[in-house]
């Protein structure tokens, strides 16, 4: 039985690590190669309490998710103990090498940095019988010029950048014409950079398209389909073919007049339903931003039926899972209707990720966009896998989705149309 006394004299040390004075963390010598191969922890300044940016690699991509100290401390063993055999943690005082076998053996070296004096270091190895801890005379070092520093770089740099004018956020009330952001559109560019992101995030498994067929559904003013478009097509330099879809004649109007204007010729709105459009045989990015209830489902299920290679949504209203979820068990949370909207929200996009899953799509559910500026904050992105998930993987997700939907009492629209 593997002693535990090991683990936690490492997070004990990852306590010491973990602080505004951290440089980098690298966790790397992935077991398994067909997940993720590498993952990267830098410090960022957020409003004004220090986090920890977490980038995980995986071929080509690159996901990217914030973390509190506490939870990267326990994500660090977590890796360290069953994914990866290295990490390498680079701070202010010094280094931390860490290496960790698959029989549970962990060996860890601390090396201290030349500035830091009056320590005494020495060589950790850990094994399950022979765990040493590296003796040090704690040496405090004033932490307010690197927060100074973590300030000065917490500057984004924009993939559509301020102070340079792009004509659709002109036309669209974001910009100036100087290029300035208009102040109450902030939140707007700050969207729409994000959602950029997360299509930069996934161009890999676009690279085999010679052209990149995209279709928004719900586009309403379409900043994000000319977003997209003009990343695509202007920065990128792909070949595209992107459709918006929204039920407002008048906006589909105005979208049409704008992007003659700017003679994106490949970007065509129409106007339509989700549910009852059969325009497409083949489309390689599916987009909803904020479609609201089922509305997500039928353009989650056009998309499978494209065998879509990327999916991206933003799901809004979840009124078909509040109508229906019940358990006599969780009556003291299904009481209280703030709460019980919340708990279907979050239960129906769980089980739309799982559902995607079981169609063969690596999906997570990010945070889109902070919630002091929404609170349709949670992204859908689901990449198709190169392969097919394995038989007992199937049994497994779908015995996962019986239970669950059992548990709530809920039989959603995406589920009956994949039954169909």
């Amino acid at each position: 039985m593997e002693n535990n006394t090991q683990w936690e004299k490492l997070r004990e040390k990852l306590g010491q690590y973990i602080n505004v004075d951290l440089k980098e963390m690298i966790i790397s010598n992935a077991r398994k190669k067909d997940r993720i191969t590498k993952i990267k922890v830098r410090p960022v300044l957020l409003k004004q309490d220090v986090a920890y940016q977490v980038s995980s690699f995986k071929g080509k991509q690159v996901f990217h998710e914030n973390m509190a100290p506490e939870a990267l401390c326990e994500n660090c063993i977590k890796w360290l103990r069953n994914d990866f055999g290295q990490m390498e943690v680079h701070h202010q005082q010094g280094a931390l090498i860490c290496l960790s076998n698959k029989k549970g053996t962990l060996t860890v070296k601390e090396k201290k940095s030349p500035a830091v004096t009056n320590s005494k270091t020495k060589d950790c190895n850990v094994t399950e019988n022979d765990v040493q801890v590296t003796e040090k005379k704690e040496v405090r070092i004033p932490a307010e010029e690197r927060l100074q520093e973590l300030s000065h770089n917490r500057k984004k740099k924009y993939i559509l950048e301020e102070n340079t004018p792009v004509g659709f956020l002109l036309d669209l009330g974001v910009q100036t014409p100087q290029g300035k952001i208009i102040h109450s559109a902030y939140d707007k560019f700050r969207q729409i950079n994000r959602f950029l992101e997360f299509v930069e995030d996934v161009l890999p498994a676009l690279e085999d398209r010679e052209v990149i067929r995209v279709l928004d559904f719900g586009c309403g003013k379409s900043y994000l389909t000319f977003a997209i478009y003009h990343y695509l097509h202007e920065i990128k330099k792909r070949e595209v073919q992107i459709i918006g879809l929204d039920l407002k004649e008048d906006v589909i109007a105005h979208c049409n007049a704008l992007k003659d204007k700017y003679g994106y010729t490949d970007l065509h709105f129409l106007t339509g339903d989700i549910k009852d459009y059969t325009g497409q045989d083949e489309v390689d990015m599916v987009v909803t931003l904020h479609a609201c209830d089922t509305a997500t489902d039928y353009a989650l299920h056009k998309a499978l039926k494209w065998n879509a290679k990327v999916i991206l949504s933003v799901p809004c209203c979840h009124h078909e899972a509040n109508r229906q979820i019940k358990n006599e068990t969780l009556r003291p949370m299904l009481n209280y209707g703030i709460v019980k909207d919340r708990m279907a929200a979050l239960a129906t996009d769980a089980l739309r990720a799982l559902l995607l899953e079981k169609q063969g799509y690596e999906t997570q559910l990010l945070e889109f966009i902070d919630m002091t500026h929404t609170p349709k904050n949670i992204l859908i992105r689901a990449v198709k896998r190169s392969k097919m998930i394995s038989a007992a993987k199937q049994k497994e997700l779908a015995k996962q989705e019986t239970e669950f939907t059992e548990l709530l009492g809920i039989h959603t629209t995406l589920q009956k149309l994949l039954e169909e």
